[in-house]
């Protein structure tokens, strides 16, 4: 892999480096979501987290912000077309822990089954 590559899979990395902002990303490819709305599918995640997940995603042109002038206010998140097009990404990501778990899994399989066989066979 060339510099290049390597740091445009950083800039990846940066951008998707922690769980809840993929998780974000993920809520809000079936449209548009208002904050509790959000809170309230992610779970266990903070206010405070989740506003300043949100502020990094906007900063970097992930989703946009839109604020209602209402009273109370109402502020609604939408993914932009870059972060639409975070999907393949995303489903990548998937597929490969897929594979992974079901590696680890075989190989886990095979170790066990290589334990019993060996305590089984007292030469071996």
């Amino acid at each position: 892999m060339d510099i290049i590559s390597k740091n445009l899979a950083e800039t990846t990395i940066k951008m998707l480096g922690d769980r809840w902002k993929i998780k974000i990303i993920e809520c809000l490819m079936d449209g548009t979501k208002r904050f509790g709305e959000l809170r309230k599918e992610l779970g266990d995640i903070t206010q405070k987290v989740l506003t300043s997940n949100l502020r990094m995603l906007e900063e970097n042109g992930i989703l946009v912000r839109k604020v209602y002038a209402e009273i109370p206010p109402r502020v609604d998140y939408t993914l932009t077309t870059i972060g639409y097009n975070l999907k393949p990404v995303i489903d990548s990501m998937v597929a490969w822990a897929e594979e992974y778990r079901e590696m680890l899994i075989n190989e886990f399989k095979d170790i066990d089954l290589k334990q019993k066989i060996n305590s089984l066979n007292p030469i071996a």
